[in-house]
């Protein structure tokens, strides 16, 4: 194959999926058309830091302005640097654009140092919020605050310690940080994100920080490992600090990050254990667990004060779980999405919202909850806004709204949760002075 005389011509859809590929095309880069067309998309062409900061403007300027044209570098099946030069115009239907088009000829005589866009500091650092999927984390960081939002409304901890919390804090978020990277780790390595061609970055499908190239196997098998020392090295001090029962509720969350992906267990994929466990770790374990770390003592209540958000959570989980439904069928992941199927599983998800919020008004009925939790009835707007998306869109492109939503709608009900029990501690403070 002659590279440098070959012309690549490659369409694909909105979201970069491969569509056509042509003879030049498998001699540039070295895939045959069975092995992208429908199953890759055309990141796989690009180094990763290089997607990440370069493609989207690119892709928007030729969809404004008809046509971008520059010179970059590509890889080919080897992995090894292609200089070459590009012109992207987009693709019509019936008046719509429906993609977009790439003409790439090789650079003769041009070293690829020559061409590579320059990378920004802030790239590389974005990189690892990538692979880290560090916008995720205030799934383990809400339950924190509203731990500690309860510890202080039952007047558990006077003055606050700070330094408990933020040992708590940080933990828990490298627990967190353990569980997305050994997620992805053996979603890889067990075949489930190679044949996942339909996922929603960056709500579902992984972060595909190896498939881009932002990070090899073993490094992120190393980040995984090296996070969740980091977790058992804070859980010993926290022992040392408020208690030994802490070490209990960090086993149950170390097992958890590990085994939810990772054979023999997969706990992901044990028709509906993976989602159980989410809305527990997530949950009323995380509640508890940071009231244990802040006063060394924990009850029922602390773990009741933490299921609608656990619930809410598991929300999360379900409604990313849809566009990986097929992927996650075919090697055997099998969660209740795939049990459902799509259809079904979209009354599951009104489900999980309707438990949330029944819950709230349940406790404050009954006077679990101080009636400044009411503020929480400011974020229904957002659950009737996914629903309507989940129960009206659960097999389209458009579903990502209510995947978006359902993470919006997570942190808007936990912040306001902390709200009130702070403002319902603050206004008896105020009346009894």
């Amino acid at each position: 194959m002659n590279k440098k005389h070959a012309k690549s011509v490659i369409t694909c859809d909105l979201e970069g999926r491969i569509e056509t590929y042509n003879q030049g095309a498998e001699e540039i880069f070295g895939y045959r058309p069975e092995e992208v067309i429908g199953k890759k998309r055309v990141s796989l062409f690009s180094p990763g830091q290089t997607v990440l900061e370069f493609v989207p403007n690119w892709l928007k300027v030729a969809s404004e302005q008809g046509e971008y044209r520059t010179k970059t570098v590509f890889l080919d099946r080897d992995k090894k640097p292609v200089a070459a030069q590009i012109r992207i115009t987009p693709t019509y239907k019936d008046g719509q654009q429906i993609g977009f088009c790439g003409i790439t000829e090789v650079l003769e005589d041009v070293s690829p140092e020559e061409v590579a866009p320059h990378i920004s500091p802030m790239t590389r650092i974005f990189s690892w919020f990538v692979i880290t999927r560090a916008p995720f984390l205030t799934a383990i960081i809400i339950p924190i605050l509203v731990g500690a939002a309860w510890a202080v409304y039952q007047g558990l901890v006077q003055p606050f310690p700070w330094d408990l919390f933020l040992l708590a804090l940080f933990a828990g978020i490298a627990l967190h940080v353990a569980a997305n990277t050994f997620n992805d780790y053996f979603d890889w390595k067990s075949g489930t994100d190679q044949v996942n061609n339909d996922y929603f970055l960056p709500y579902s499908g992984g972060s595909r920080s190896i498939e881009l190239g932002l990070i090899s196997e073993k490094a992120l098998l190393r980040v995984a490992t090296v996070s969740l020392a980091i977790a058992g090295l804070l859980g010993l001090i926290l022992a040392y600090r408020s208690g030994p029962a802490i070490l209990l509720f960090g086993v149950i969350g170390a097992l958890s990050t590990y085994f939810y992906t990772a054979p023999p267990l997969r706990l992901a994929a044990r028709k509906g254990l993976g989602e159980l466990l989410i809305g527990l770790n997530f949950g009323p374990l995380a509640t508890a667990g940071t009231v244990y770390a802040l006063t060394g003592n924990v009850s029922a209540a602390d773990f009741l004060v933490g299921i609608p958000i656990g619930i809410l959570t598991t929300a999360i989980l379900w409604i990313n779980q849809f566009p990986d439904e097929d992927a996650d069928r075919e090697t055997g992941k099998i969660n209740l999405v795939v049990i459902l199927g799509k259809k079904r599983a979209r009354w599951g998800y009104l489900l999980l919202l309707a438990v949330a919020f029944g819950l709230l008004l349940y406790w404050l009925a009954a006077g679990f909850l101080p009636a400044s939790t009411l503020l929480i009835i400011a974020s229904i707007p957002l659950a009737v806004y996914a629903g309507r998306i989940a129960v009206r869109e659960y097999d389209q492109r458009s579903l990502i709204r209510a995947n978006a939503a359902t993470i919006q709608l997570h942190l808007a009900f936990g912040l306001l949760l902390v709200v009130g029990l702070l403002g319902s501690q603050l206004a008896n403070r105020i009346l009894s002075a």
